[in-house]
């Protein structure tokens, strides 16, 4: 790590030249990093709405490089104690290094930097070559790339095989016939669409045994300040869809740079044969084409529409990198129980401790701010 040195700020103590050249850095890192996760705007709204005290050494904090007088390098994280998580870990869908193309720098020293043993991560981009060699396993997050126009999107995807734009043009048309006519919102401002989106979020999770994200203050807190944001560079932007005068499907998706990442998503239960969730995503698609916006980043799993409705991915990883310390070697074990059941062929009981993991880091994101 010869001529650089490792500054560790908060984010709402980083200067507007400091901000400008973060924002700068991500630009030029090309396609993969053209997500509203990775800029300093979304470290800031995180730590605003833990609203940690001045001393509290907990928190989010960014390991700036630098090099001479000059910035290199950022790297937001959420600090808990001897671990570190993404910063607004579990709702952070991309982690990386912003830095200076050709910058060469121990993800340790990073590390150690910040004064922790160890930092996990659960979607950091293959891209991000400091920390290539931590990963523990991969995803792929499927986008939809509009840079020739929505037109020619489509044309693309029924070129290969995808039937599923041809799908939403039928029950839109099913949908207006026996429900009445179908009206787009973007960029609603109807805080009682907002609020309903959350009732059905949390009816969601409750039903399906996941942990209520908005029991937390501060998740709640980041949800409405995003909603709220007016910032043309950065904030939530809502998205609606009723059908005959009901609110059918309503999504807040982060939006920054010249993308839009799917974020929080439901509809109403009465109007599921409609697909009113497809129809309101094929809408935002089109509306794009008139917006600064290109990628509508869906993130990751395996589901059926994302997979047909993306036309290229983002390459993600798993894992952590540690000093030595009792922490990372309790990572490592957890690790080595996670490969070892996973190598075993039984069924779904060979995923129950990646699942394990996966709940109790999502735990300890929501609890640790």
């Amino acid at each position: 790590m010869s001529g650089l040195q490792i500054e560790v700020v908060r984010p709402q103590d980083l200067t507007p030249a400091r901000l400008a050249r973060w924002s700068a850095l991500q630009a030029a890192q090309g396609p993969d990093f053209d997500s509203p996760f990775l800029s300093p705007h979304w470290a800031r709204a995180v730590e605003r709405a833990q609203g940690r005290a001045a001393g509290d050494d907990r928190g989010v904090r960014v390991a700036v490089v630098r090099q001479g007088e000059a910035d290199v390098a950022f790297l937001p994280v959420q600090v808990a104690g001897l671990t570190a998580l993404p910063a607004g870990a579990p709702l952070c869908d991309y982690q990386g290094l912003v830095a200076a193309p050709g910058l060469e720098i121990s993800a340790r020293d990073l590390v150690a930097a910040l004064g922790v043993q160890r930092l996990d991560f659960c979607h950091m981009l293959a891209a991000s070559q400091p920390f290539a060699a931590f990963g523990r396993g991969s995803d792929r997050s499927q986008v939809v790339s509009l840079a020739h126009g929505y037109e020619a999107y489509a044309a693309e995807r029924r070129a290969a095989g995808v039937g599923l734009l041809k799908d939403c043009d039928k029950k839109r048309r099913k949908v207006e016939r026996e429900a009445g006519p179908v009206v787009f919102t973007p960029f609603s401002r109807a805080g009682a669409d907002f609020d309903q989106l959350v009732a059905w979020k949390r009816a969601q999770l409750r039903a399906t045994g996941q942990f209520d994200i908005f029991a937390p203050g501060w998740t709640q807190r980041l949800f409405r300040d995003l909603f709220a944001s007016r910032d043309p560079d950065f904030g939530g932007a809502l998205f609606t869809l009723h059908i005959g005068g009901r609110l059918a499907a309503v999504h807040l998706h982060l939006r920054g740079g010249g993308a839009i990442h799917a974020w929080m998503i439901a509809h109403e239960a009465e109007f599921e044969r409609y697909s009113p969730g497809l129809l309101l995503f094929q809408d935002i698609l089109r509306w794009m084409e008139t917006t600064p916006y290109h990628r509508l980043d869906l993130g990751t799993g395996d589901y059926r529409f994302k997979r047909e409705l993306s036309n290229t991915q983002v390459e993600v990883a798993h894992g952590f990198v540690g000093v030595r310390s009792p922490a990372t070697l309790l990572r490592q074990a957890a690790y080595g129980l996670r490969h070892a059941a996973e190598a075993l062929p039984l069924g779904g009981v060979s995923q129950l401790p990646a699942k394990a993991m996966r709940r109790m880091d999502r735990l300890r994101g929501l609890r640790s701010a």
